[in-house]
């Protein structure tokens, strides 16, 4: 099992959740946080491009093909992997960040903004927290879209007691 925090950052398409992590990732790296996410893609995923090494590699039937450079590594599984199974290949790090995984044992981060029309993604029962835009009527801790900080603060929080 993951001893590492896991939050998941939930939302429909179109919401913020990708403006939003980027922010949080800044604010928590600012604190000196190590960070990872992983990001649910509901498409095709496509990284490398045709006829470079890594594509004829996975186009020959690769399983995995990694990219290793001096400064970055990509290692693409050329087959499904469960999200269990990611989760426990990342080290080294102080928080895990999901974006778009509504389903799993971690905390839920619901994101709903007016302009983008759309709701809660989730029940809020199931919801850890909520950042918003959108007055709500729940005791689930809610925050603005612009306040980062304190949004980081709380999960900073929550780790403590949680992790320590």
């Amino acid at each position: 099992m993951n001893k590492i925090p896991i939050y998941s950052f939930v939302a429909y398409s179109g919401t913020g959740k990708t403006t939003l992590l980027e922010k949080l990732i800044i604010e928590l790296k600012s604190r000196g946080f190590r960070v990872a996410v992983i990001k649910h893609d509901a498409h095709k995923l496509e990284i490398d491009r045709e006829g470079k090494d890594s594509w004829r590699f996975t186009n020959a039937g690769a399983d995995v093909t990694i990219l290793a450079s001096i400064d970055k590594t990509a290692i693409m599984e050329n087959r499904f992997v469960p999200l269990d199974t990611l989760l426990n290949k990342i080290t080294d790090v102080d928080i895990i960040l999901t974006e778009g995984f509504k389903f799993g044992e971690w905390p839920k981060i619901a994101v709903c903004r007016e302009a983008a029309g759309n709701q809660l993604p989730i029940p809020v029962e199931n919801c850890f927290a909520i950042v918003t835009d959108i007055p709500q009527q729940t005791d689930k801790p809610c925050f603005d879209l612009d306040d980062v900080s304190s949004l980081a603060d709380f999960i900073i929080k929550d780790m403590k007691q949680k992790y320590r």
